[in-house]
């Protein structure tokens, strides 16, 4: 991993934690516990702060970042940031699914229990309702989620992924 301090600012994470050898992290970041950033992922807390809670995983290409004095990044618990998301100057909430190659722009709010679906583009200062799945470009509200894709999806991903990280602890 590379990790940087920026500004006097150095990146902090709880326990059980993975770092690919190619996941960057600068700057005022903040994680919880059994989180893990893949291949080639980028977490800048450059411009302003990132928070990261528990059973955070970002995948291999992801990349976090705010905006300058303006918008930081919150991400909360048991949060899946999918394969080349980019995921800038918002809040996500707990329990939360960002699909592969998803945007989420500045200061866009994704509550608790939702999905947004892999190419999704969250516009500026979208509020994403509480357990929906949102899709397209920009971003709609397609359907509420129902209990096993909320389970079946958004949990058993999150959990998989502290078991794929246990492999390369080893």
């Amino acid at each position: 991993m590379i990790c940087k301090t920026v500004l006097g600012k150095t990146p902090e994470w709880g326990k059980d934690c993975y770092f690919s050898e190619t996941a960057t992290v600068v700057g005022d970041v903040i994680m919880g516990d059994q989180c893990s950033v893949w291949f080639n992922a980028v977490i800048r807390g450059d411009v302003h702060y990132i928070r990261l809670g528990n059973k955070v995983n970002v995948q291999d290409g992801a990349v976090i970042h705010a905006t300058y004095k303006k918008s930081p990044t919150e991400i909360g618990n048991n949060v899946s940031i999918g394969h080349n998301a980019l995921v800038h100057g918002c809040k996500v909430h707990d329990n939360v699914l960002i699909g592969m190659g998803a945007i989420l722009m500045d200061d866009c709010i994704v509550n608790s229990n939702s999905i947004i679906a892999a190419g999704a583009v969250v516009t500026k200062g979208t509020i994403i309702e509480s357990g929906s799945v949102y899709a397209g470009m920009p971003a709609k509200k397609i359907k509420d989620i129902d209990p096993e894709l909320l389970t079946g999806e958004v949990e058993r991903i999150a959990d998989s992924y502290i078991k794929y990280a246990g492999w390369y602890k080893e």
